[in-house]
């Protein structure tokens, strides 16, 4: 444009054919003739690379015909012009994916997506997140997802002595069990920035022995989340109904969450939850109460194949009428996951949770080996970990062990126990 106002007639055309070439290669991309819109973009690459649109139509062409780290440089280039909006996320996150740096594509998956259920593994979480991010941009679903069923088996030892039991009543507590899962994960697009995330999950193991408790519970979640630049803010409601035996205890509550990607290696997040403990019926029922917890975690990329992540918690309860009193509780937990090969994953954790208790009351006193009033401390371990075997085509082969101790000054409550077991899962996306 000239001083005077004027435009040239061949700017204008120009501009017009640029436009028709990208609004032409947006229907090739539609079609899945990645290198058809390739073709049609490439040469207007520097011409239009401030135009955020193009940079990512231009990204998923290159995406689809295998250049992966071209894609990635595109996509980066979209987010910088215009940071909000999920489909150049994704995109990069498909790109990190497809150059099998894993550690980086989940994270930058997870400034978009939010599936509360996903499993343990580095391999399983970003092959659900790649298949989702598939299905938004290939498939142009508003409503993504996934779900699964998993089952298997195992042996448990509970190391408890019972009090006055006899040895037999106590070898009584080592038995195999069987176990099962089902689950689902949906987003649903509600904008170019914001989500509508819901999980539901149902897990159930049982003993032959019906001295060993059988577990039951369904988990809950939904909530809405907002893509804002390198940040995913949600909000929402979850929810815990789990069989105790004698009956079943309900966990409900509101909670917030946060997520930054800091860089492409690096991720923060924060959650807050506040959430009523209800027990509707039973002898357990006066044990109702509030509690409010707070979570703290940073993840952290080793390679292209390895990351950990370490997490601090400290939460508080109120309102309890258990007889040892209300309960602060602060913690840690650390994850580390590699993947050695292309179809095989390695994850080991371990968490340690204190546990007091602001009562006195009497206990036995096992220093001085008589009854004093004193409040109650408990130390909680967890030490455990697992191999992944993709076998394709969503089956997995999935070994585990688990161990956990419970160290108390009133020993009545000390206690440990070792799980090992086999699943075999599947995935549907």
């Amino acid at each position: 444009m000239t001083r005077s106002g004027f435009v040239s007639p061949v700017t204008v055309t120009q501009s017009q054919a640029s436009s028709s070439n990208v609004d032409r290669a947006e229907q090739l991309v539609h079609e899945h003739k990645y290198q058809e819109a390739y073709d049609l973009l490439n040469p207007l690459e520097t011409s239009l690379s401030g135009d955020s649109r193009f940079n990512y139509l231009l990204g998923r062409a290159a995406l689809g015909i295998g250049q992966a780290d071209k894609a990635k440089m595109l996509f980066e280039r979209s987010i910088e012009l215009r940071p909000d909006w999920v489909a150049p996320h994704l995109g990069l996150g498909r790109a990190y994916f497809a150059l099998g740096d894993y550690p980086q594509a989940e994270i930058e998956f997870e400034t978009v997506l939010r599936f509360d259920n996903l499993p343990p593994d580095l391999l399983t979480q970003v092959e659900i997140y790649d298949k989702a991010a598939k299905q938004y941009l290939d498939g142009e679903k508003r409503l993504i997802g996934f779900a699964f069923v998993q089952a298997g088996g195992g042996h448990y030892w509970d190391d408890k002595v019972l009090p006055g039991g006899s040895p037999e009543d106590n070898d009584l507590r080592k038995d195999p069990f069987v176990e099962s899962r089902v689950g689902i994960g949906l987003d649903e697009a509600l904008s170019e920035s914001y989500l509508l995330d819901g999980n539901l999950d149902y897990r159930f193991r049982t003993f032959d022995n019906s001295v060993i408790r059988n577990d039951s519970d369904w988990r809950w979640v939904v909530e809405v989340s907002r893509t804002l630049g390198e940040s995913n803010l949600a909000l929402g409601v979850r929810g815990w109904v789990s069989n105790r035996g004698n009956g079943y205890r309900n966990d409900y509550g509101v909670f917030g969450s946060w997520r930054y990607r800091v860089n492409s290696t690096n991720q923060l997040s924060v959650d807050l939850e506040v959430r009523r403990r209800s027990y509707p019926s039973g002898r357990e029922r006066d044990l109702s109460r509030n509690i409010g917890e707070a979570w703290l975690r940073w993840k952290h990329t080793l390679s292209d194949r390895a990351d950990f992540s370490v997490t601090a918690n400290g939460a508080g309860q109120w309102q309890a009428n258990i007889p040892d009193g209300n309960r602060s509780v602060s913690g840690l937990r650390g994850t580390f996951n590699i993947v050695p090969a292309k179809r095989l994953d390695v994850f080991v954790f371990g968490l340690w949770q204190h546990h007091n208790f602001n009562e006195d009351r009497e206990h036995f006193n096992p220093v001085l080996e008589t009854t004093a009033e004193f409040s109650r401390t408990d130390n909680e371990y967890e030490l455990g970990g697992g191999i992944v075997w993709d076998l394709k085509r969503g089956w997995s082969l999935r070994p585990e062990f688990l161990y956990t101790k419970e160290a108390s000054n009133v020993p009545i409550n000390d206690y440990h126990s070792t799980e090992l077991r086999v699943n075999v899962r599947k995935n549907f996306y």
